[in-house]
């Protein structure tokens, strides 16, 4: 094909438009494939990511989830039980324990533990808080708490996978692969899902943010903190970006051409691919230049340039709203206090408390909390028996019959509480809520029927929430 033919194509063209006038047809070849179907179904096939309607009207369109890995301590931050001091280093009446499940506790009548911290009410709702949280002072009523979570799962990874796929083994789409793949995304140059960690892996690593057997569109895309934002992204040595661009339109031609035989979905994703990360070596490192970023937000933040933290990440996830990201993952660890909690715990809640408050703020100062979900939670919470240790001071084992949650904006009722524990934390006495209503309650804010969000793989229909799940009650504004 020389310059001059009518179906050459210039590198500034875009990728629908060159499919076009190079004769390919992307588009004509995806109608065609989806006669019967509608425009919705059509742009998909085009572009997975494209922005899709929801089921209902929808309170949230984004989510930022505060994944506090490890499994923090309800009783010592939220969950306030004055019975723990009271009766702190008595053994448990058997009562409560009877067919409790422990990972580590193998005593068989374990001490009661106290907290050593002060508790007060704070806010129009008289909601009660750990001393350690002294900014989220400022934002609890803002919150909306779900405190009797109930999971089945001890052991982190399999947690952790429970609680953001759905199944304890790997394999399942990811909670924000789901929810991109029923709404799409609103950002043509970053990633619909995206997922940043700081301190401890995830246990259960990559099988957070996969896309299990839906398209690979899905997958969340990993932003690092310190160096090349994303891997692989930079082009290499000598190539300018016309170069790329060409480059990147005849892989698609052949792609295309590849898509018209197969009707492979998964090429159309990777053609997708190619033009985000072609737009990305640009967006991505404007998303984590924060030169434009006054100095009393990153004061309020706690962010200290030039320096990875979770300040850093909670302040990024706000940019990533603003720039029309469906779904950011934050993982921060580690909250497993097996020993030395009353060391350990403060430094972590230190790194947390502010950041947190301030995005809470920020959101809302901007317009955006209305319409973005936070979520804060780990895979379960810590038992209100003491864990002895043999070489350090006690903690607090994992603990799965009843932890806290709490959810802001995106539709949440301010001030909520939902739920509510015995005299010791430790079951649930009113309203126990299973993992799998809180997957199905993110996506009922986002206009999304967690029984219609199915995908069918392998001859049958799946779902995030598997044959569970029930909306929470109580929890909408």
């Amino acid at each position: 094909m020389t310059p001059d033919s009518p179906n050459s194509c210039s590198p500034s063209v875009s990728r629908r438009q060159f499919l076009e006038e190079c004769g390919i047809g992307l588009g004509s070849i995806a109608l065609a494939s989806q006669v019967g179907h509608d425009a919705q179904a059509t742009e998909a096939s085009i572009n997975p990511m494209a922005p899709k309607l929801a089921h209902f009207a929808a309170r949230a369109k984004h989510v930022i989830y505060l994944f506090m890995m490890g499994g923090p301590s309800q009783l010592d931050l939220f969950d306030y039980k004055p019975a723990l001091n009271k009766y702190h280093d008595h053994p448990i009446p058997m009562s409560y324990i009877e067919g409790a499940r422990f990972e580590q506790i193998r005593e068989k009548q374990p001490k009661i533990l106290g907290s050593p911290y002060k508790f007060k009410q704070y806010g129009e709702t008289g909601t009660f808080l750990s001393d350690r949280l002294p900014f989220m002072q400022d934002v609890v009523d803002e919150l909306a708490f779900v405190r009797t979570i109930r999971t089945y799962e001890t052991v982190h990874p399999l947690a952790q996978l429970f609680l953001l796929t759905g199944l304890k083994t790997a394999g399942r789409p990811s909670l924000g692969s789901w929810v991109t793949y029923g709404l799409g995304s609103e950002s043509e140059d970053l990633p619909g899902f995206v997922s940043l960690v700081h301190g401890a892996v995830p246990q259960a690593h990559d099988g957070l943010i996969s896309n299990g057997f839906l398209s690979s569109s899905y997958h969340g895309v990993a932003l690092r903190n310190q160096g090349t934002p994303i891997l692989n992204l930079q082009r290499p040595a000598g190539i300018n970006a016309a170069d790329e661009q060409q480059i990147i339109q005849a892989i698609n031609t052949l792609n295309a051409a590849r898509f018209k035989r197969s009707q492979d979905p998964e090429i159309s994703a990777r053609m997708a691919a190619y033009e985000l990360a072609f737009k990305m070596q640009s967006s991505a490192p404007d998303l984590i230049d924060l030169e434009d970023e006054t100095q009393t937000t990153l004061d309020s933040y706690g962010v200290e340039p030039g320096k990875a933290s979770f300040a850093r990440d909670c302040l990024l996830a706000r940019r990533m709203v603003e720039r029309g990201v469906r779904f950011v993952q934050l993982s921060m660890g580690d909250w497993d206090h097996h020993g030395s909690i009353f060391r350990d715990l403060p430094p972590l809640c230190q790194q947390m408390d502010q950041p947190v408050a301030a995005l809470l703020k920020d959101l809302k100062q901007r317009g955006l909390l209305e319409d973005t979900l936070v979520v804060w939670g780990g895979e379960f919470g810590r038992t209100p028996v003491a864990q002895p240790q043999m070489n350090a001071a006690i903690g607090r084992d994992h603990h799965v019959h009843s932890f806290t949650m709490w959810f802001a904006g995106g539709g949440a009722k301010a001030g909520a509480n939902v739920g509510a524990t015995d005299e010791l934390g430790f079951h649930a006495v009113e309203n126990e809520v299973q993992v799998q209503d809180v997957q199905a309650t993110i996506l009922h804010l986002l206009g999304l029927d967690h029984e219609q969000l199915t995908y069918r793989f392998q001859g049958r229909d799946f779902r995030l929430t598997d044959v569970h799940g029930h909306v929470i009650d109580g929890i909408f504004s």
